[in-house]
């Protein structure tokens, strides 16, 4: 107890302590903001960049697509963080668009973005009337469930990590003879021992911002060895204004089921990253209030992407985990991650610094953060008795989502119903998730 007492001193104004509501400086909360942003970026971007590609867009339409996703993943932050009504989680939930919606959409390239967008309006409401009606189902989620949804979250984000530390996908699928090399390494192992020294030596601020403290070291590190690609900040854009309804409307009854059906496992990703949030940085499990609003705000958050040309907006685990690490769950510092990503979006040329950041930069932090999801995962489970019942739920689901994902090959038979379901079954949260969900409605409880 007298370690702890003293953990929680030393870290000072950024403690646990005050919760979600704490309202902190301004010079302690930016910093702590942009390290949510820093956690989120590359994955943010990432997703218009690959749906560019895939649907045939100019380079000017996917700086487009960038830019309205860095301004849509401000917006529904701050839904989440701020709240209005019933809406809203009012925990530091940071929204990004959401990487489980590509093998839905490229099948429908020839469709056209303003049919996907369509798709996702919808979608999003569908998801914010699941949020609303979560209450009576609650009692179908409990620690066991969410917890195997967090434990799958971060055991499928950790291939992700290692592959940001080793340069990142791009490197790795273009470039392999480049993937993993020395200056990768030296880089991504740079930021997770500065940040781990920052965070078990420093005090106040410098512990809770141990992430951001390690990337810049590794920003600085990667500049020193000219692994930073100025040019992205060079041909940025000062200032761009978002555009609604750049691919007008078109309603496609296949691509609206598709976003109806992913609208439940985007919920099913809501309710675990809420749980990771709040497991690990008060120590608790998520309310009732709390999972309907974040649901919600999820929902809304597609919604209003969908209408700015952004594509579906998700909870984003990263940042979970990085509430695990840094143990500072204040709502305002989400916020200020929101209006930085809003920031970003209207001007293209901020985005262009972190854009110019090599990934192995994440990397390091991504190690860290990952771990402390999968870490939360077992928290959660722990919390229930592990009898018979509960070591057989816990046991299938992990075995067919972590089975099927190492080993795709087995569902390689199965027909896609035109919903990429196999690409869905070998993700491991979905079937992790689905199973457990299932055997906790069907197996007695004695």
């Amino acid at each position: 107890m007298m370690v702890r007492s003293r953990r929680s001193r030393k870290r000072g104004a950024v403690s646990r302590t005050g919760g979600a509501n704490k309202v902190l400086p301004l010079n302690q909360s930016i910093p702590l903001g942009i390290q949510h942003v820093l956690a989120m970026f590359a994955g943010n971007i990432t997703v218009p960049i690959i749906i560019a590609s895939i649907f045939g867009q100019t380079t000017e339409q996917k700086i487009f697509l960038i830019q309205m996703a860095l301004f849509v993943a401000g917006v529904a932050t701050i839904i989440q963080t701020v709240g209005y009504r019933n809406i809203g989680s009012r925990l530091p939930i940071i929204q990004g668009t959401s990487f489980a919606f590509i093998p839905v959409m490229a099948p429908f390239a020839k469709a056209g973005l303003g049919a996907v967008f369509t798709a996702a309006f919808i979608g999003g409401l569908f998801q914010m009337w699941i949020g609303k009606m979560l209450k009576p189902i609650r009692h179908m989620f409990p620690p066991l469930v969410t917890g195997i949804v967090v434990l799958m979250i971060g055991i499928s984000l950790l291939k992700v990590g290692f592959m940001y530390a080793g340069g990142g996908g791009w490197l790795m699928n273009n470039k392999p003879e480049f993937f993993g090399n020395a200056n990768h390494l030296f880089i991504s192992f740079t930021v997770l021992i500065v940040a781990l020294i920052a965070h078990q030596k420093g005090k106040g601020l410098v512990s809770s911002a141990s992430i951001l403290i390690g990337m810049v070291a590794g920003y600085i590190v990667a500049m020193a060895l000219g692994m930073v690609n100025y040019g992205k900040i060079v041909d940025a854009e000062w200032f761009a204004l978002p555009m609604p309804f750049q691919y007008g409307i078109d309603f496609i009854p296949a691509i609206i089921i598709l976003m109806l059906f992913m609208a439940i496992v985007t919920t099913i990703e809501t309710i675990g990253d809420i749980s990771a949030t709040t497991m690990g940085g008060a120590n608790r499990e998520a309310t009732d209030k709390e999972l309907s609003g974040g649901i919600m705000a999820d929902g809304l958050g597609t919604a209003f992407g969908s209408i700015f040309n952004a594509m579906p907006n998700t909870s984003y685990s990263q940042n979970a985990g990085l509430v695990a690490f840094t143990g500072v769950i204040s709502r305002h510092v989400g916020t200020i991650a929101g209006v930085i990503l809003i920031a970003l979006g209207l001007f293209p040329k901020l985005g262009g610094i972190i854009a110019a950041m090599p990934e192995s930069v994440l990397g390091g932090a991504a190690i860290i953060m990952f771990g402390l999801i999968t870490a939360a995962g077992i928290k959660l489970i722990s919390q229930s008795e592990m009898n018979q019942r509960n070591l057989l739920i816990l046991a299938l689901s992990l075995s067919f989502g972590i089975g099927m994902s190492l080993l795709p090959q087995f569902v390689a038979h199965i027909p896609d119903f035109g919903i990429s379901l196999k690409l869905l079954l070998t993700t491991g949260l979905i079937p992790a998730g689905i199973l457990a969900f299932i055997l906790n409605a069907a197996l007695p409880k004695k």
